[in-house]
């Protein structure tokens, strides 16, 4: 019998934060900018990881996010000492597909109420943040519930 929480697809997503801030790549980076009818918002691809080593219990669903339609997958590796959020080019079902999950491309996808958290699973405790000013890069944070903002609302099933 197929484990529940396999997917076969990746579920397509609008992603916005309490400042009505949507994200858009602009060059190799994720940048968010305030929702208007000139802006074309990213549409986050989500799939669970099927390595159960990263199902943690109490942490969410490990998943894969990639950018649909750009072969651009979520990422968090270390910079100057500091873990970092960047966009890698690679195809969101290849890495479902590995019998062994791609640790530095998970995040834990948590529900808070009405929105969503996503913490790193490389780096426990970081968390997908926005700053409050717009046209900021998506970046990662150990603070919440400060300048920077980790709940988001997924706008779902596109």
């Amino acid at each position: 019998m197929a484990h529940p929480m396999l997917q076969k697809y990746p579920s397509y997503h609008h992603i916005r934060d309490s400042w009505q801030m949507v994200w858009v790549v602009k060059g190799n980076s994720l940048i968010a900018v305030p929702s208007s009818n000139n802006v074309e918002p990213v549409i986050l691809s989500l799939i669970a990881c099927r390595d159960m080593e990263f199902h943690e219990e109490g942490k969410g669903t490990p998943h894969y996010m990639g950018i649909k339609d750009k072969n651009l997958c979520l990422y968090c590796t270390e910079i100057q000492g500091y873990p970092t959020l960047q966009l890698k080019e690679e195809d969101i079902m290849n890495l479902y597909s590995k019998p062994r999950g791609e640790k530095h491309f998970l995040f834990h996808r948590s529900d808070e109420g009405s929105t969503v958290v996503f913490q790193s699973v490389s780096y426990p405790g970081w968390f997908i943040a926005t700053s409050s000013e717009a046209g900021q890069p998506v970046t990662l944070t150990k603070e919440r519930g400060t300048a920077k903002s980790t709940n988001y609302y997924l706008e779902g099933g596109l």
